[in-house]
């Protein structure tokens, strides 16, 4: 029954990459607390595989997340916003993640089914130079002018940086500043 409403919604196609190769699978994202068509979705064999086997991820194949992460659908969200959140330190992920609204109980569902180093929370936590926590999604503002080695310009004071990501260092963060990636050491930050 659940299979054939969820194949109705998708059209016989993967609800991520829209594929209409292989055997057709429903997969339900955990946690939830009722398994129906509000927490499952249509997954092809290769999806399937990646999501539950991560360390396989085939980068390219994710690119298909610019289509799946409008969907209207929230289990298709919620995957593509973990999948974009596993494949963020790629440029067109992270700039996709920063496209990509969800509603604060969307992400919460999202966020508790990516692996600890992803959700950062179990990590050394990061904080501005006011000792404020900061987390993904934080948007931040420059305390003073920083050098961008490589980059060739100055990041000016007051500059706001929006979506930062943590990284494994406690001390550093990542940001786009004038349309670059780049590390921020958090010292010099403070949370907007």
């Amino acid at each position: 029954m659940l299979y054939e409403k969820l194949a109705l919604r998708a059209k016989l196609k993967c609800e991520l990459c829209s594929s209409q190769q292989g055997k057709m699978e429903v997969y339900t994202i955990q946690p939830t607390l009722k398994v129906d068509e509000n927490s499952s979705l249509i997954l092809c064999e290769k999806c399937r595989a990646q999501i539950e086997n991560p360390e396989s991820l085939d980068v390219n194949h994710w690119r298909c997340l610019n289509e799946s992460m409008w969907s209207e659908y929230k289990p298709v969200q919620v995957m593509s916003y973990r999948m974009l959140s596993l494949l963020r330190h790629e440029s067109w992920a992270s700039e996709l993640l920063e496209q990509m609204y969800l509603d604060e109980d969307l992400i919460a569902w999202a966020k508790a089914g990516l692996p600890s180093k992803e959700a950062a929370d179990t990590e050394a936590p990061t904080f501005d130079s006011n000792g404020v926590k900061l987390v993904d999604g934080d948007s931040v503002t420059l305390i003073k002018d920083l050098d961008v080695k490589g980059g060739g310009f100055t990041a000016k004071r007051g500059t706001l940086v929006k979506n930062i990501s943590l990284t494994n260092n406690p001390k550093h963060v990542e940001g786009k500043v004038n349309g670059i990636q780049i590390v921020l050491v958090s010292a010099f930050l403070k949370k907007a």
